[in-house]
Formats: C-alpha cells, structure tokens, sequence
C-alpha cells in the first residue's frame, strides 16, 4: 500500500473528506483534517499510511458521538452501544468515551439526574419504573440509588394521578379506584404509595364543590386485595 501522493481531491458528495491517490490509483479517504498535511510527491508508508487511518476513525467516531449526544444527554453505555452499531473497534470506542468524559459532554451521575428530572417534569415515574430504564441504559446501581434518594414518592404519584384524574370524571369511585390504581402501578409507584395517594386525592375532588363522580354517596372506598 506504501507509495508516493499523486493526487488529493476532495470527493463531490461529500466535502469535508478527501480521496487520497498513490502512484495513480485512489488508495483511502481521509477528513479534511487529517489530510491537511499532505501534499503531492510525498511518500507514505504503509505505518504512516495507518497512523493516518486509525487518527481518522478516531476523529469519525467521535464526530459520531457528538452528534448523537446533540439531541439530548445519554448514558455512557448509550454512546457505547451507538458506535458499536458502526462496528467501531473497541479500542477507538474506548478512547472516545474518554474525550467525552473529559470534555464535560458523558457523565453518567449528571445523566441519570437529568433523566430523573425529565421524567418527574414530562411523565411523572415511580422508583421502580426509573430504576429500571436507567438500568436500561446501562447506568450503574450506586449511581442509579444516588439519582433517586431524595424523592418524594407521594408527591410525584400525586401529581401523575391528578394528570390522569382529568380524564376520569365522572366516572364512578369504583372505577376510578380501580383505573387509577392501574395507571399508577404501571408507573412503578408501590402498592402502599398507590393507596395513600387514591385516598388522599379521592377526598380532595370531593371537597372541590364541584361534583367529580357519579356517585358520590357511595360506600365501596376500599381497593380489592
């Protein structure tokens, strides 16, 4: 593969890449960056000819990430598993998690705190639903009961179970006790959680003043075991 630069052009398709000739043949392509040295009449060899490769998968892979990242904050596992779809060899992989790292842009306890927070502020999950997608995500556990230690369980099921309450008025307690117990239990909120919340919001909507249920003075409040 050694030879001596016979000609760099710039492909038509794409131009940040350059197509590299030697003694006449098109050999490999390089970004604009790794291929800014070069000039014609040089001779490569086949161990510059590969240093060039490998610093142009790098700078491929990384490129890649950023781009990935630039849509919302992602686990380090995420990134992980986006460049193994490329084929990307570990050993590049490695060392682009670890540009990242250092440049502020992966960070896996930021990452499963702007998860937490997204989800507490768009959808409303208990721990065991968030636990599981950011296991999901390959967030380590320590990091993981780190994210989730100081929250209010009652308090976010509150608010998801108010969310969901507009869409069932005038339903009778019954359902309501039973719909509602669904909803939250899907959202991984605990069984005593769910009850304490149905309780609390079902004695709220009947001191509102404006009627919520079709039947009011009924007497069935309690949830089947």
């Amino acid at each position: 593969m050694a030879g001596k630069i016979s000609g760099l052009e710039i492909q038509k398709n794409n131009k940040n890449r350059v197509n590299i000739f030697l003694d006449g043949e098109y050999v490999f392509s390089l970004g604009l960056m790794e291929a800014a040295p070069l000039r014609k009449g040089q001779h490569l060899s086949d161990a510059e000819i590969q240093q060039l490769q490998d610093a142009d998968h790098l700078t491929q892979a990384y490129e890649r990430a950023v781009r990935f990242l630039a849509t919302r904050p992602r686990s380090i596992s995420e990134v992980r598993r986006k460049l193994a779809e490329k084929k990307t060899p570990t050993s590049i992989v490695d060392m682009v998690i670890g540009r990242l790292e250092a440049a502020g842009y992966l960070n896996d306890t930021e990452f499963a705190h702007y998860w937490v927070e997204n989800r507490q502020e768009s959808s409303p999950r208990g721990a065991m639903a968030l636990r599981m997608e950011l296991r999901e995500k390959g967030v380590p556990s320590n990091v993981i009961d780190e994210a989730l230690r100081d929250q209010d369980s009652e308090s976010v099921a509150l608010r998801a179970a108010e969310k969901k309450a507009r869409t069932l008025r005038r339903t009778d307690k019954r359902d309501f006790r039973q719909k509602m117990t669904s909803f939250l239990m899907r959202r991984g909120f605990d069984y005593e959680t769910v009850r304490t919340v149905i309780d609390q919001l079902i004695e709220q909507l009947e001191t509102d003043g404006d009627p919520f249920f079709t039947d009011l003075n009924g007497d069935d409040d309690t949830i089947e075991e």
